[in-house]
């Protein structure tokens, strides 16, 4: 992933998970799903209507979601729904850096 796009996507996911650590810092994508996947983790325990919610509002695909909860995932399920929440928001990035619309100037009135 291009220096862009990884800003551009852990701009998005600092935003919607509330994650003030990452805003303005230099970190790695690694660094980024450590820090994500401790939110998953808190909002699994806590909030788990809310982080549904926030998922299907980032269009995350809820097959890939419940197979990431399933007890027989490779992975802890918080670990693989941040793994998720990245490639979607790197989708999304890529797709706000690639196919900006112009601005409409006979929209003023």
């Amino acid at each position: 992933m291009d220096k862009t796009t990884f800003e551009n996507t852990k701009e998005l996911i600092a935003q919607d998970f509330e994650l003030e650590a990452v805003e303005g810092e230099s970190i790695t994508e690694e660094q980024l799903l450590m820090l994500l996947a401790e939110r998953m983790d808190f909002l699994i325990q806590n909030r788990p209507e809310f982080l549904f919610s926030l998922m299907y509002r980032l269009d995350v695909d809820e097959r890939k979601v419940e197979a990431a909860l399933s007890p027989i995932a490779p992975e802890p399920g918080h670990i693989e729904l941040a793994r998720l929440v990245i490639e979607r928001q790197r989708k999304r990035a890529f797709t706000k850096q690639f196919y900006k619309q112009e601005e409409l100037d006979d929209l003023d009135w």
